[in-house]
């Protein structure tokens, strides 16, 4: 006993106490400000390698962005990307950051299904989805039911089986080849389902949007109910994301 009780002292408490305050540890890119400064807006635009940046006035698509910061470091005095990490949504324009907006980025609960807050509330079980994926995200996603994030606590949890599931977290651009076998999965999930995008890739397509080697029409026939950026999501994102859809404080 008095080991155990030695081992747990060196130890200490490795889990975030509170997920929606935490501090996140070392170089981490977040929300991003965009300033009202002038520069040159050609070429602010042109450096971006996935096309997130356009103007006039400055917008930064998260959802397209890959979170590089090249924008940052080549134009310091007009992008700073902050670690605010609570960024994830349930509207695709919402992910859209203009010029002077220094909000932070909210759902609009007047549009989440009602059915998502009194089915899912006390328990979501949620089954993954690699859609052709590099697995960063996919890491991520393990990363939040860690002894560190804990998600589990929350009563959510991934779930090996569509059969047993609430919804669909879908990583990867949605290759050509995954298109199918993700119809398949999210037939399988039992009414009412959730549907949640995590990362770039998901959102748009990322650095692989316009690809013939994608076929994404399965996003456009279903409503998403979540969107998380990031490249890939941190935990945080994930983790409060899905907090904020259930209504949980």
């Amino acid at each position: 006993m008095f080991e155990s009780i030695k081992i747990l002292y060196h130890q200490g408490r490795q889990y975030i106490p509170d997920v929606r305050t935490a501090k996140i540890a070392g170089p981490f890119r977040g929300r991003p400000l965009i300033r009202q400064t002038v520069v040159d807006e050609s070429a602010l635009k042109n450096i971006c390698p996935v096309n997130a940046i356009s103007g006039i006035p400055t917008t930064i698509d998260m959802g397209l962005c890959t979170f590089c910061g090249e924008c940052a470091r080549c134009f310091p005095e007009k992008i700073t990307f902050i670690p605010d990490y609570r960024i994830a949504t349930n509207e695709r324009e919402r992910l859209i950051i203009r010029e002077g907006d220094e909000n932070p980025i909210t759902l609009n609960n007047d549009t989440i299904r009602k059915e998502i807050r009194t089915t899912f509330r006390g328990s979501l079980k949620l089954r993954e989805v690699s859609a052709g994926g590099d697995n960063s995200c996919e890491w991520e996603l393990n990363a939040a039911n860690n002894v560190q994030f804990d998600m589990s606590r929350f009563g959510i949890e991934f779930v090996a089986s569509p059969r047993h599931a609430d919804g669909i977290v879908i990583t990867g651009p949605v290759s050509e080849n995954m298109a199918e076998p993700l119809k398949i999965c999210y037939d399988a999930i039992p009414d009412p389902k959730i549907i949640v995008l995590a990362g770039t890739d998901a959102i748009s397509g990322g650095i692989y949007l316009g690809s013939p080697a994608l076929d994404r029409s399965f996003l456009d026939q279903y409503h998403i109910d979540l969107y998380i950026p990031g490249n890939p999501a941190h935990p945080l994102t994930i983790i409060n994301g899905l907090l904020d859809l259930l209504g949980k404080h």
